[in-house]
Formats: structure tokens, C-alpha cells, sequence
């Protein structure tokens, strides 16, 4: 007989395959209990509600998006560039998985108090992503300003906190626009999938940067 947390991880792979390969509406739970040749009511016995089983699906994508932000950013030691290829990948992430991307940031999974469980919540899971940029933000700031000249003028600057989220929503703005050809059609660039819109891509995302962090040299 298959270990619980064998069956319990591998409802969770299926849901994973049908988010990529279908979108989210394919997320049903008899669906996902079919292609893992289980009973409709097995599903209940490691999730207590769907919300729960999909929460577990997303958190993949969560651990997935992790390891990408730490493979770009390797051999990176500058906060503003580690922040750019942040930027790159969680752009890239959005439009290459984009029922996954979906899934992960919907705001009824990302609302803990909302659905409590035995299990880490799933904003468990993003707030550490983040931060990451919060912190990397404090640390851009604290080299600009060491590179100021002496009485050089310094305007205030929003809480780091409130620029990671600025920056945060203009990439999840550009990536849906761009998925939609919407930004294409504005830049008379290529049609969302063609590879040679890439140059485009990084170019906007530099873009982005500038506008929430200042240009690279300022």
C-alpha cells in the first residue's frame, strides 16, 4: 500500500502538470484524482478542501520561482544587478508557466487567516521572495547614497517596502501586457512567443528599474 505522503505528493505532481500544460480552470479535484488513478474522494483524505490542495500546487511554483531567483542571480554581487535579473526571471516565470504564475498569486490562496490548516500557509511561501527584494533595495540605497557627492540633494524616498512593491506590480503589469500583445502592439514589437521580442523584453524591465530605483549611474 503507497505510503500516505507518497499519495499526498503525488496528487500534488498531477495538479502541477495540469496547471502547466492546462491552465488553472483544469484544477478541478475530480480531475486531479482521475489522472492519479485514485478514488474522487481520496483527495479529502490529505486536503481538507480544494483550497488546500491548490495551495499545495502553488507553493511548488513558489519553490520553483526560489531556485530560479538563485540560479540568476549567482556570480551577481551588486544588488542593483541581482535585483535585474530578478526582474528578468520573474518576468520570464509569468510568461513561460503562466496558469502556474495565475495560481501562485491569487489573493484567496495568499489569504491565510482566511483558510487555516495543520500545513505552512501559503503566503509562508512568497513573503521570503519579497523580502528578499526589500532587502535588496536597502542595500542598492545605502551604496547610492555612499556614492553621493558631499552635499549633493537627495529628495525623500518611499519606504523600501512600498518600492518593492511599486517594482513588484509594474513586472506583473509588464508581463500580462506583454502576454497579451498588448505592449507589443504599442512598441510594434514581435507577437507574444516569438523569441526575437527578448531584446524588447530586457529593455523594458531595465526600464522598470530605472523608474522605481533611479537610472544605473544616478
Amino acid at each position: 500500500m503507497e505510503r500516505e505522503s507518497s499519495l499526498r505528493e503525488r496528487l500534488i505532481d498531477v495538479g502541477v502538470d495540469l496547471v502547466m500544460t492546462d491552465g488553472t480552470a483544469s484544477l478541478g479535484l475530480r480531475e486531479i484524482a482521475r489522472r492519479a488513478g485514485v478514488s474522487h474522494g481520496a483527495p479529502r483524505r490529505y486536503f481538507p478542501t480544494h483550497h488546500a490542495l491548490l495551495s499545495a500546487i502553488a507553493r511548488r511554483g513558489f519553490a520553483d520561482l526560489e531556485v530560479r531567483f538563485a540560479a540568476a542571480t549567482n556570480g551577481t554581487t551588486s544588488p542593483r544587478g541581482q535585483l535585474q535579473e530578478i526582474g528578468r526571471t520573474h518576468v520570464g516565470y509569468a510568461l513561460e508557466h503562466r496558469g502556474m504564475f495565475e495560481l501562485m498569486f491569487r489573493h484567496d490562496l495568499l489569504d491565510s487567516g482566511e483558510h487555516p490548516s495543520g500545513r505552512s500557509q501559503l503566503r509562508e511561501s512568497t513573503l521570503p521572495l519579497f523580502r528578499l527584494v526589500v532587502e535588496l533595495i536597502v542595500r542598492l540605497r545605502q551604496e547610492q547614497a555612499a556614492a553621493r557627492r558631499p552635499g549633493a540633494p537627495s529628495g525623500p524616498e518611499p519606504l523600501p517596502a512600498v518600492t518593492a512593491a511599486a517594482l513588484w506590480s509594474n513586472l506583473h503589469g509588464l508581463a500580462e501586457l506583454w502576454a497579451w500583445g498588448s505592449l507589443q502592439l504599442a512598441l510594434d514589437a514581435p507577437p507574444p512567443g516569438e523569441a526575437s521580442g527578448s531584446g524588447h523584453l530586457d529593455r523594458l524591465v531595465a526600464a522598470v528599474l530605472d523608474a522605481h530605483l533611479g537610472p544605473v549611474n544616478s
